[in-house]
């Protein structure tokens, strides 16, 4: 499973949303280990309308929104619990893995890790 397939494809609403999670995650913790600053949700909200507007699809920025603060969870808690190297490695990983050619074990766990923070925060929608 690969975080953004070809663009002459169309993924589901959910395997996008997983995408976005992965991606503005990667974004953030690259920028965290490169620049030592995390790239705020509004940043990140922005950079979700421009990839989404390169694949000639929309979201709502409520839903921006809300993929940008689960990207955010996912980041910094990888990065409180790597050590500094694990999360470089852990960083590049998913940057690579933004090209659908790259693959790896490691970045297909990640993606179930955004999956099941997607159903989770979906899931306590759905009761609220």
């Amino acid at each position: 499973m690969l975080p953004f397939p070809p663009a002459n494809t169309t993924p589901s609403a959910r395997g996008l949303a997983v995408a976005l999670i992965f991606a503005s995650a990667a974004q953030q913790l690259h920028a965290w280990y490169e620049h030592g600053s995390w790239p705020s949700i509004g940043q990140q909200v922005r950079e979700m309308a421009d990839w989404l507007q390169r694949r000639q699809t929309t979201l709502p920025e409520q839903r921006r929104r809300q993929l940008a603060e689960l990207a955010a969870t996912l980041a910094r808690h990888l990065a409180a619990t790597l050590t500094r190297e694990a999360g470089l490695y852990a960083a590049h990983d998913m940057m690579e893995a933004l090209d659908p050619r790259h693959d790896s074990e490691f970045s297909r766990q990640l993606m179930q890790e955004c999956e099941r923070l997607l159903a989770a925060a979906d899931a306590g929608e759905a009761t609220a």
